[in-house]
């Protein structure tokens, strides 16, 4: 693999930062934080993050991402997920989110700004903000708001690096127009190489998504736990500023109401330029544990608590149309326009067809 056990040395190192970021709420104090964790039971990350107790708390800050919105005269503040962040770094440690299902006719928002936490750099705000929002310029002298803890988005803008704003927690995974906004905050996003991104990553993300709208279904509601982290290279950086990091991982887990079991699955890759027609393949969460163990020294990761199965990978979880979606072209709301057949594309619709006439 790329380098990974350059991490072990950055991993080590703890940074010394200005004893402010006081206002970060941690996941234990806040009901609906706790709730986008499978048991309440945070992951398990040596160094960083164990038994629910953040060890450097000057540098991994504890988000309970709150977005605040108004629909028809009425103001919303809801916690949409949760978030560990490395101000060293400037990237998500990891997100955790529940998936619900994904509201027909929800679309990813078009030019959607791209938002900052203001109270990582100590402004008195519990949501995410623009950088020139009227209320944030209010308390920081009426000036825009420049980030020393966080990436902002000038750091991706004209980076020359085909780096995308990759998200940890997918648009297409929030389950209204809302909560896909609220997607859009840099401590949701890592430096991402756009083959990747839009490539092996994007592909895996969505028949993921068919999979859990398919078979996590607990008293037949949607319900699925996923967390999806992001390991920090050693010195690779966008602008001598934010971590592009080497291995980006995803795990969920899950109640299948038809075989009357958790099930769990993991999938991992490498931050990488990559060629087309590249796909992840599906993995334990003890294949995830034995490759995070080696970046994160100290022995013991665990993501799920134990009654999520380790070992065992259930028989594949049927998708529509069964094998053609294995070889989508997916958009960014994950709907499959054209599959690839002997080095062609064709639309799924007529796909569809031929497979059903076989």
């Amino acid at each position: 693999m790329m380098g990974v056990l350059n991490h072990l040395s950055t991993l080590l190192l703890l940074s010394l930062l200005p004893p402010a970021l006081s206002h970060v709420v941690k996941f234990s104090d806040v009901p609906e934080c706790k709730e986008f964790f499978l048991e309440e039971t945070t992951p398990n990350l040596p160094g960083i993050l164990v038994d629910g107790t953040v060890k450097d708390q000057n540098r991994y800050k504890q988000i309970c991402q709150k977005f605040k919105y108004t629909k028809k005269n009425v103001v919303y503040e809801i916690y949409m997920f949760a978030t560990l962040y490395d101000t060293t770094n400037r990237i998500p440690v990891f997100s955790a989110y529940t998936f619900t299902g994904n509201v027909v006719g929800s679309k990813r928002p078009k030019n959607q700004t791209w938002m900052i936490e203001p109270q990582l750099e100590d402004i008195d705000i519990k949501e995410m903000k623009t950088q020139d929002d009227d209320e944030v310029k209010e308390l920081n002298n009426n000036k825009v708001l420049r980030v020393n803890h966080q990436a902002a988005d000038e750091d991706y803008k004209y980076n020359r690096l085909d780096m995308d704003r990759g998200h940890l927690f997918p648009c297409s995974y929030a389950p209204d127009d809302d909560a896909k906004r609220s997607t859009f905050t840099l401590t949701n996003a890592v430096p991402q190489e756009r083959s990747f991104n839009g490539g092996s990553w994007r592909r895996m993300e969505c028949k993921v998504r068919d999979a859990l709208e398919l078979n996590c279904k607990k008293n037949n509601k949607i319900e699925a736990y996923v967390v999806t982290g992001a390991v920090p290279s050693f010195n690779n950086t966008l602008k001598e500023r934010v971590n592009i990091p080497d291995l980006m991982w995803t795990a969920y887990c899950c109640y299948n109401n038809n075989l009357k079991q958790w099930v769990a699955q993991a999938h991992w890759g490498e931050n990488q330029k990559e060629d087309k027609g590249k796909k992840l393949p599906s993995n334990t969460l003890v294949d995830l544990y034995n490759i995070l163990n080696q970046l994160y020294p100290g022995g013991d990761v665990q993501v799920f608590p134990d009654q999520c199965p380790t070992a065992d990978i259930p028989r594949a979880l049927p998708l529509r149309d069964g094998d053609v979606y294995d070889h989508c072209v997916y958009d960014d709301d994950c709907v499959c326009s054209s599959v690839g057949v002997k080095g062609y594309y064709l639309p799924v619709v007529l796909v569809s067809v031929l497979v059903m006439m076989m």
